[in-house]
């Protein structure tokens, strides 16, 4: 286990070790400690690397993760796991607005409350959110899945394309060409793996409703030009 005191050695040190892994080496469990909300820790991991963050971060901590295994004890501020490629991103507390936009792979868990844009533009990542999400979420989500265990606030889906989102509790609006659609078998099965992959094992796939696309966005016609 290397150790890197954010209270005494640079950031750049942690990133540039990240960063440095050869493929195959066995030198791959890191922790960080007294992170004090600094920003961009963990970033551009490409290494199946275990990195545990012991207390809160500030933005885009594990941006752009492509195979780690990022955990923080602690909240998040904005744009965490922001464009995640593979791996998992786990944090124990909050995270503030656009968790995990334009993620293309891998989970994203966050165990409290996600802000506003959460998951927006998402193009593949997993997103499971235990708490509460605010306004606009998965806005212009184009694939992979939202999973919602609290409410959800204002234009949910709001020009959604393919992303499939699921809210256990109460949506407050719908955003422009998003709907409620029927929960099919498949999309059970495909729900409770997320709820397992997630750690969640006291919820059943049946309390949630799915929502996504209308598909009557996705060309220009005049009947819509409100909605645009």
């Amino acid at each position: 286990m290397r150790v890197f005191d954010l209270a005494t050695t640079p950031l750049r040190e942690l990133n540039s070790a990240l960063h440095t892994i050869a493929p195959g080496a066995n030198d791959t469990n890191f922790e960080v400690v007294n992170p004090r909300g600094s920003h961009s820790v963990a970033v551009g991991i490409d290494q199946p690397v275990t990195v545990e963050v012991r207390g809160s971060v500030g933005y885009y901590c594990a941006g752009m993760n492509d195979g780690g295994a990022v955990t923080v004890h602690g909240s998040a501020g904005p744009g965490v796991a922001e464009n995640m490629m593979s791996g998992t991103v786990v944090i124990e507390g909050d995270a503030s607005q656009y968790a995990g936009a334009t993620g293309r792979g891998g989970l994203l868990v966050i165990k409290g409350n996600a802000a506003s844009r959460c998951g927006i533009s998402m193009k593949g990542i997993n997103i499971v959110v235990h708490g509460n999400i605010g306004h606009m979420s998965a806005f212009m989500g184009q694939s992979g899945h939202l999973v919602v265990l609290g409410n959800a606030g204002d234009a949910l889906g709001d020009s959604l394309y393919e992303a499939k989102l699921f809210v256990r509790g109460e949506v407050k609006s719908l955003g422009a060409d998003c709907i409620q659609k029927e929960m099919k078998p498949k999309h059970l099965k495909l729900l409770a793996e997320l709820l397992e992959k997630a750690g969640v094992t006291d919820v059943s796939p049946e309390e949630f409703k799915r929502y996504g696309s209308a598909r009557t966005l996705y060309n220009f016609n005049i009947d819509n030009a409100d909605a645009y």
